[in-house]
C-alpha cells in the first residue's frame, strides 16, 4: 500500500498528539509529580489578610524587634528583651513550598526570650517562617523566608 504526503501528516499528528496526551496522563496519576495546593484553606485565610497586615505594621513599629537566626542547633527566633517573656503567646508556623508534608507548626512556649526550632525537624532547603504572637493584649507578626 502507498501512502501519500497528506496520510503521512495525519499519521505524524496522530502519534505527536498520543505521545503528548501519554505524559500527561503520567503526570497526573504518578504521585510522585504530586500536584497539591498552596494551603487547604485558602479562602479562609484570604479574609484575615487585613488583620495580618495590621499585625505586620504593629511588629514593625516595635523599638526592639523579632530576630530570626540560624544555629548549628537548628533556628532561633529572639523576641524583643524587653519584653516579659512569660507573658508571649503565639504559634511559630513553617511552611516549606516545595512540599506541604514538611509543613508544621509549634505553639509559643518560653523558658526564656529565645526559642529554638531543632535540626531535627528541618530538612535542608527554603522556609519560609511565620510567628504569629501576642504580649499583653497587642497582636504581631513577623515573617521570614530562610534558606536552612
Amino acid at each position: 500500500m502507498k501512502i501519500n504526503w497528506g496520510t503521512g501528516i495525519v499519521i505524524a499528528f496522530g502519534l505527536f498528539m498520543t505521545f503528548i496526551l501519554y505524559f500527561v496522563f503520567k503526570v497526573q496519576s504518578d504521585s510522585t509529580y504530586d500536584n497539591e495546593l498552596v494551603t487547604e484553606d485558602y479562602y479562609q485565610k484570604e479574609l484575615l489578610v487585613q488583620g495580618n497586615i495590621e499585625k505586620q505594621q504593629s511588629a514593625n513599629q516595635l523599638e526592639n524587634k523579632l530576630v530570626f537566626q540560624k544555629t548549628t542547633e537548628g533556628i532561633v527566633v529572639k523576641f524583643p528583651t524587653d519584653f516579659d517573656y512569660k507573658n508571649i503567646k503565639g504559634k511559630v508556623s513553617l511552611y516549606r513550598p516545595s512540599s506541604q508534608k514538611l509543613d508544621f507548626e509549634i505553639p509559643i512556649s518560653l523558658s526564656s526570650s529565645n526559642l529554638l526550632i531543632p535540626n531535627s525537624n528541618l530538612v535542608g532547603g527554603l522556609w519560609d517562617i511565620s510567628v504569629d504572637w501576642t504580649y499583653e493584649n497587642s497582636k504581631y507578626l513577623n515573617k521570614e523566608t530562610i534558606y536552612y
